[in-house]
């Protein structure tokens, strides 16, 4: 039955992916003012900061657990954080990339000073930091405890950075600073159907990589 589970979430986000994909290139969108056809990269770029929350949750929820069991068990589950991390890094990168292309062709630049932007650099900074703790320190168990301390503020910091700070103040990011999300000004039912899709479905690719890393970590070790 665990399998037949898993192999059905497995399927399912697989499909969302690709009908998002090709749903997402192919559609019709609205044609918004200074968007136009880039709109399409909502289907993209935003699942992929979607994507990269859940895994830092997921990374937190084994923090956590090891922090309550310092044992062998405990020290397994910090690896499961380690690498659920490291998953959430591959997608905030892709997240990073697909927001770049879109800003040049929105705002006119590849960067621009935007407290979002540079929240989430800030919050991509602090979990390389979380990296660079768990290599500076040898011993197992003291950097299980460490690492997993460092990850709940880390988790803390990041919703912060990229999720209230920049609603606080002006911001070119939809949903920030006065600036009304999609969703208040697009009343687009076919981009909803091909959105939330891309964000279910990334989020369970994003899983079950963090599962195969698992395996393949416990294949090496």
């Amino acid at each position: 039955m665990n399998n037949r589970l898993s192999f059905a979430w497995k399927f399912s986000a697989a499909a969302l992916v690709s009908y998002s994909m090709i749903a997402g290139l192919a559609s019709s969108v609205p044609r918004l003012f200074i968007l136009n056809e880039t709109i399409r990269n909502l289907y993209f770029h935003v699942p992929m900061w979607f994507t990269m929350i859940a895994l830092m949750a997921v990374s937190l929820k084994h923090s956590l657990a090891s922090l309550r069991k310092p044992s062998l068990a405990g020290l397994e589950l910090d690896r499961k954080a380690q690498l659920a991390a490291e998953v959430a890094l591959v997608f905030a990168a892709l997240g990073l990339f697909t927001g770049m292309i879109w800003a040049r062709f929105t705002w006119g630049a590849f960067w621009t000073n935007d407290p979002k932007l540079n929240g989430t650099a800030v919050a991509i900074l602090i979990y390389l930091a979380y990296f660079v703790l768990r290599s500076s320190v040898e011993d197992p168990e003291k950097r299980a405890r460490l690492a997993g301390t460092y990850n709940v503020f880390a988790f803390v910091l990041m919703i912060v950075f990229i999720g209230i700070l920049p609603r606080m103040t002006d911001s070119l990011h939809p949903g920030n600073g006065g600036n009304p999300a999609f969703g208040s000004y697009d009343l687009d039912s076919a981009m909803r159907a091909v959105f939330y899709p891309a964000v279910f479905g990334w989020i369970g690719i994003g899983l079950w990589i963090v599962e195969l890393r698992v395996r393949l970590s416990r294949l090496i070790n």
